[in-house]
């Protein structure tokens, strides 16, 4: 959506979504990024292809990336890139949790149902969950 369509305009609108939902302190940046960001790999109909290691070596170049960053959790905009990138954690021990950016913003609106938490850390799992045995 970005690097190929709409451009670096479209880059800003997502991040100050996801600086709104998380907080801008918890935002970590790509590099490069925006327009000149790497491609997962997973897109174009390659999830799908049957192809796998191929889509897993070409995908190495943007896994480099989110480790470098540290981060505990890489946002997704498409389900492509989050399958694609969940695939590169998984490939990786894990290094990061790989979310769906509409999975963050309903948890941040406290309206992620409990069977929509499958791909978020320890840290987050049971923020804002509704237990009904506490409430009563």
């Amino acid at each position: 959506m970005v690097r190929k369509t709409f451009g670096d305009p479209v880059a800003e609108d997502l991040r100050y979504v996801v600086k709104a939902v998380v907080g801008e302190e918890n935002f970590i940046d790509m590099h490069p990024n925006r327009s000149n960001n790497f491609c997962c790999g997973g897109g174009g109909g390659f999830l799908q292809s049957g192809f796998p290691e191929q889509r897993q070596y070409y995908g190495r170049l943007k896994a480099e990336q989110i480790m470098t960053t540290g981060a505990g959790y890489c946002i997704t905009p498409c389900h492509n890139c989050h399958a694609q990138v969940h695939d590169l954690s998984e490939i990786n021990d894990h290094k990061w949790e790989t979310l769906h950016l509409w999975t963050l913003i309903c948890l941040s609106m406290g309206i992620l149902g409990p069977n929509e938490r499958e791909y978020l850390g320890a840290d987050l799992k049971e923020v804002d969950m509704f237990h009904p045995e506490s409430a009563m």
